[in-house]
């Protein structure tokens, strides 16, 4: 009796586990690590609620979220799958994001780091603050004051196009510039 309970029973624990099985996310293939990479631990606020901005040193006090405008001067950033790495195409968009600024220098900037819905919540917001803050240093060593550049991330929440495949998600997978107000 006692050898057939215990195949029977780890049968049952396997049977109940298979149900609860997690699928596979971004989290459990965390992105290469990059020397050029900002670090992984920033003092930014990476909250998806509105929440004042300028938390630690990233120096914008313009008040909630809700308040920052889109500027046409300032263009998107997009990223590779799974990656906060600058690609080529990416410095050239913040080398033209860099001379708009230079030419607005009162103009304080919230940069915003975004995902695909692919992976967890928590790692979303990671990924999408390494993002926000890669574009942000980049910034810095073209010559924009850390001061006026504060970073946030919105993880998956605040997708640009809706559906799933490549062509959306590489969409969502971006860093925005928003002007604050």
């Amino acid at each position: 009796m006692k050898r057939l309970f215990v195949p029977m029973l780890l049968g049952l624990l396997a049977l109940s586990f298979a149900g609860c099985a997690k699928k596979a996310t971004e989290q459990e293939f965390p992105p290469r690590v990059d020397s050029a990479a900002p670090p992984a631990a920033t003092t930014t606020d990476v909250s998806r609620q509105p929440a004042p901005l300028g938390v630690g040193s990233q120096g914008v006090q313009s008040g909630p979220v809700a308040d920052l405008k889109s500027v046409a001067g300032l263009s998107r950033v997009y990223f590779a799958y799974n990656q906060f790495t600058l690609d080529e195409e990416a410095r050239a968009v913040l080398e033209k994001n860099a001379a708009y600024l230079k030419a607005k220098p009162a103009e304080k900037i919230v940069i915003e780091g975004h995902c695909d819905d692919r992976g967890s919540d928590e790692y979303n917001l990671a990924l999408g603050e390494r993002r926000a803050m890669a574009a942000k240093s980049y910034l810095v060593s073209l010559g924009i004051a850390a001061e006026r550049l504060a970073t946030i991330s919105y993880g998956e929440e605040q997708p640009l196009v809706t559906g799933a495949g490549e062509e959306s998600w590489a969409q969502n997978r971006r860093a925005e510039f928003k002007v604050a107000r």
